[in-house]
């Protein structure tokens, strides 16, 4: 039989900091996405397109 490794107060306060952010999550979730798929899923062509969105998205933050 396994046993949990987490107490019932940390699980409340994760959850409590989970609702509280949830945009926060959402950041991390699709970041932990961005990298999964650049790491290990993308082609040569995929990370050109990439870089050129990286870019652009660059240069329009500057202004």
């Amino acid at each position: 039989m396994t046993e949990k490794k987490t107490t019932e107060a940390q699980n409340r306060a994760t959850k409590k900091w989970g609702d509280k952010n949830k945009d926060k999550q959402r950041i991390y979730r699709y970041r932990s996405y961005a990298r999964k798929y650049v790491r290990d899923i993308a082609t040569a062509d995929d990370l050109h397109e990439l870089a050129m969105m990286i870019q652009t998205r660059l240069d329009e933050m500057k202004k």
